[in-house]
């Protein structure tokens, strides 16, 4: 009679095929493979509650997906490029400099603005993109794969370097009882403000890093506005 714990696999087999909400399903299923196993209806809401829990991050990310759909889909995006071109004078190496201190900033005060999918790919790439179309006109699809890259580089430079200068976040947690099951007597707010010195460094060598980027991308697109503009005279 074991083969009668398999009645959950049948119960979504027919679901299936008869094209029954997928949901009442899979929870009917669990629930008649719960009760033939002999669990209990009280065990199987609490075991069920548990890898509800347990699960929650991947379903709070799941959530996130319709949310940026809807938000690309009434013009995010579009606002975004729009306000970044009346910033005169933007580039997209400052710009994202300017990001990378606003996301140091938010990550030591716990607040969620960050995410490659939910902030760099509809929001910080757009606008990086339109600073360098702003500042040098129409440029190349490698250049925009570079700023594209930058961008994703830039959250996971503030992410990796900065986060921990938040007192109750994960990694500092993690640090001070691991230093304290060592016999070290650490509090978190000491590790803090250890972390505070490595995300200022950070942020001045991801700075250098962009000057650089944005000098390389003017001498190329100020050398080829020129050669354009002396063709269109008739000077070349």
């Amino acid at each position: 009679m074991e083969y009668i714990k398999l009645i959950g696999i049948l119960i979504i087999l027919v679901g299936f095929i008869f094209k029954f909400d997928t949901i009442a399903v899979v929870l009917v299923a669990a629930l008649a493979t719960a009760l033939v196993s002999g669990i209990s209806f009280i065990d199987f809401l609490s075991l069920l509650g548990e890898a509800f829990v347990s699960n929650r991050m991947v379903t709070l990310f799941l959530l996130t997906l319709p949310m940026i759909g809807l938000s690309e889909r009434f013009g995010l995006r579009q606002q975004a490029v729009i306000l970044i071109e009346k910033i005169k004078g933007l580039t997209p190496g400052r710009f994202l400099t300017i990001y990378m201190f606003i996301r140091e900033i938010a990550g030591a005060l716990s607040i969620r603005v960050q995410g490659q999918t939910q902030f760099i790919r509809p929001i910080v790439n757009p606008m990086a993109q339109a600073a360098a179309e702003n500042k040098y006109g129409e440029v190349s699809e490698e250049d925009q794969e570079k700023i594209k890259a930058r961008s994703a580089a830039t959250e996971n430079f503030g992410n990796f370097f900065a986060q921990n200068t938040f007192v109750a976040a994960s990694g500092v947690l993690l640090i001070a009882s691991t230093m304290d099951s060592l016999g070290y007597k650490v509090s978190t707010i000491s590790i803090s403000i250890a972390s505070i010195p490595i995300a200022l460094i950070m942020l001045v060598l991801v700075g250098i890093y962009n000057v650089l980027f944005d000098k390389k991308m003017a001498k190329k697109y100020n050398a080829k506005n020129s050669t354009g503009a002396k063709k269109e005279k008739g000077e070349g």
